[in-house]
């Protein structure tokens, strides 16, 4: 099993900053991907962005030049850093973790972009 425990959502304003933390703890050794995903009221949970072992990172369109992920193996942990954060960003945030068994994921954490 693998758990994930997310950290720093909140209330920002429109073009405003924030940095998400997913600290992963448990049978870590064979995940090979980890990433960010997001669902806001009414829609379908998408991925924002995920990273794999190796380097290799995709990224939504729509985050694009905004968000950067970026991964410290020596912590176990991933990190989201949103940049110029519009409204439409505005979501739960949830940490995913693969590995040859499945998806893993935390219990989320709000983002809320407003003014």
């Amino acid at each position: 099993q693998v758990q994930l425990v997310e950290s720093g959502g909140g209330l920002v304003q429109p073009g405003g900053s924030l940095r998400l933390s997913c600290a992963a703890s448990g049978s870590i050794l064979r995940l090979y991907a980890m990433g960010w995903y997001r669902q806001a009221p009414g829609k379908q949970r998408e991925m924002v962005a995920d990273t794999y072992n190796g380097g290799t990172t995709i990224y939504a369109d729509s985050v694009k030049g905004r968000f950067t992920i970026s991964r410290d193996n020596a912590k176990n942990t991933v990190y989201l850093q949103m940049n110029s954060l519009k409204p439409e960003d505005t979501a739960v945030y949830y940490c995913n973790a693969k590995n040859a068994l499945g998806d893993y994921w935390g219990q989320g954490t709000q983002v809320t972009v407003s003014s």
